[in-house]
């Protein structure tokens, strides 16, 4: 079993394939596939060997009974119109989109948060997707890819996530900002997995046009913003080179914590007020793993905070509320920037300054 982790676009012209370097990935590269895989229709030859996050694997055929570890790669697979083939889901941090809810209504949720080892194996998977790599760890995940190998499963881990071999989530740390190209990629590798290349393109094509269009006439001109993942003990709080700083360099905001690497390192509250942010991005999760999770506990904690009431961004109340997915790298990373552009159209009094 394998995937693609470059494919040249097909959209019905002749293509070949070719090496696609990313900012925020590894190398890229199709091992194995036939020119003629990438020409007339965009379909798939098999079997394809590819390079995912330093790791050659080969797909044999189409995978049937697919389980994805996380809901951001489960609404990628879902957005392609591939429900009838995903055997479980798990990890969710937020409801479904609504375009997506029926389709979704026919995958099993395996677990709200991971599942176990046995549990997965229980959905009798052919592949097995993730977002973060902490799902493939060795102590303290759900399975080993190289597990997974052994027993004649493939895997696949999203662009997002590695640098060359090394997972972020999985224990690593950034050393590039991440881009929207990350994800795009992702979409093309699961297309061209599943053989629904023109779905794929279909879908990135979508995914631009949305993105231009939030962020025509968005520019907040250099204010500073922090992004508030979730507890209210020790804050999870977006460093400078994930998905929540991608958002705000696209939208004109400076990330006062840019000067860390993690994607969501621990901090201090004394830290958060010293920096001062002018607008706070918060976390609605529709769960309770920490502390703070949803919206209404977030406000309730910053208002009545010793430390974090006196705050500008809190008595003038600049929030704004992204989910969970929004903040981490799938394709809600399109809707955090709409959510951005129409909060900036009402919040005059957070914004004065930019346009």
């Amino acid at each position: 079993m394998s995937i693609a982790r470059s494919l040249k676009r097909c959209s019905g012209l002749a293509a070949a394939a070719v090496v696609l370097a990313l900012s925020g990935c590894g190398a890229s590269e199709v091992v194995e596939q036939d020119q003629s895989a990438a020409q007339g229709e965009g379909t798939t030859e098999y079997p394809l060997t590819i390079e995912n996050c330093g790791r050659e694997v080969t797909i044999e055929q189409a995978p049937q009974n697919v389980v994805s570890l996380d809901q951001n790669s489960t609404e990628i697979l879902l957005s392609l119109g591939l429900e009838d083939r995903i055997a479980g889901t798990a990890s969710w941090t937020d409801p479904i989109l609504d375009s997506l809810a029926e389709a979704n209504e026919k995958v099993p949720r395996l677990a709200d948060d991971a599942p176990t080892y046995e549990v997965l194996l229980g959905a009798d998977p052919d592949f097995v997707t993730a977002s973060f790599g902490r799902h493939y760890n060795e102590e303290g995940g759900v399975v080993s890819r190289d597990r997974l190998a052994e027993t004649g499963i493939g895997s696949y881990l999203s662009p997002t996530d590695c640098e060359g071999d090394m997972s972020i989530n999985g224990g690593g740390t950034r050393t590039q900002p991440l881009t929207l190209e990350s994800l795009y990629q992702e979409i093309r590798d699961l297309a061209a997995i599943f053989d629904v290349q023109d779905r794929g393109e279909k879908l990135i094509a979508d995914l631009q046009s949305r993105t231009d269009a939030a962020l025509e006439g968005v520019d907040l001109q250099g204010k500073t913003v922090a992004f508030w993942f979730a507890d209210t003990r020790t804050p999870y709080i977006a460093g400078g080179l994930g998905a929540p700083s991608m958002l705000a360099k696209m939208t004109g905001m400076e990330n006062v914590f840019s000067d860390l690497d993690d994607d969501w390192p621990a901090t201090g509250w004394e830290s958060f007020v010293e920096k001062d942010p002018e607008i706070i991005v918060l976390g609605d999760l529709q769960r309770d793993r920490f502390p703070g999770d949803r919206l209404e506990d977030k406000v309730d904690f910053l208002k009545s905070d010793p430390l974090t009431k006196s705050m500008d961004a809190v008595q003038n109340e600049c929030f704004i509320a992204l989910h969970g997915a929004e903040m981490n790298p799938s394709i809600r990373s399109v809707d955090g920037l709409e959510k951005i552009n129409a909060w900036t159209e009402k919040s005059d009094g957070c914004v004065s300054g930019a346009s």
